[in-house]
């Protein structure tokens, strides 16, 4: 694609909380890292640190923003801003509970009863990440945020549905001004051997 110009996103899903090992869906509830979580932020900017990065923007949930800042602490950078249309899908009256029968009876066809639907989750998540690669076209932006949030914009941008986002693995897509998205890695793992040369 001679000529285009492409923006790459590192999308990064914070790292554990005590809700996350509980197997308890966070949503929009403020939960923050555990040490376990702040380890995986750690290891996570080991696998970055092989790339130079222009920016780092994070959710201002605070489970995201201090896996941001230890990330950037890391690589000698800063967390440039905290963007409220990265944060998690809302899970409604869901959020807080496990796998179970209380779970269950929230389940609606689009999420959960009084939750943010599948389908407003991904576009408010592709929107921001789209807004991101004009403000910072052609540049290397790390974005860290949520896993569903992670997982239903990039099933979006990219037309088919991917599985769960993992604790601070490496997501890794770019963007070009056409409006195509491609993505490389996947929770760490090449997604193809056809991304266009």
């Amino acid at each position: 694609m001679e000529g285009m110009t492409l923006t790459t996103f590192a999308l990064v899903r914070h790292g554990q909380t005590d809700w996350n090992a509980d197997r308890r869906l966070q949503g929009a509830t403020d939960i923050p890292l555990n040490d376990v979580g702040r380890g995986q932020a750690r290891d996570a900017a080991s696998a970055l640190k092989g790339h130079a990065w222009d920016v780092v923007v994070a959710s201002p949930l605070d489970r995201a923003a201090e896996t941001a800042r230890i990330i950037a602490g890391e690589l000698g950078l800063t967390v440039a801003k905290h963007i409220p249309e990265l944060i998690e899908r809302s899970f409604g009256r869901a959020e807080g509970l496990q796998a179970g029968p209380e779970l269950e009876a929230l389940r609606i066809a689009s999420g959960f009863q009084g939750g943010e639907s599948d389908q407003d989750a991904a576009s408010r998540g592709l929107a921001a990440l789209e807004a991101l690669a004009q403000e910072f076209e052609g540049q290397r932006v790390l974005v860290v945020a949520h896993g569903t949030l992670i997982r239903l914009a990039l099933s979006r941008a990219i037309g088919r549905t991917l599985g769960n986002v993992h604790n601070a693995a490496l997501n890794l897509a770019t963007y070009d001004a056409s409006g195509d998205w491609q993505l490389e890695y996947f929770n760490g793992e090449r997604v193809s051997a056809d991304v266009d040369a």
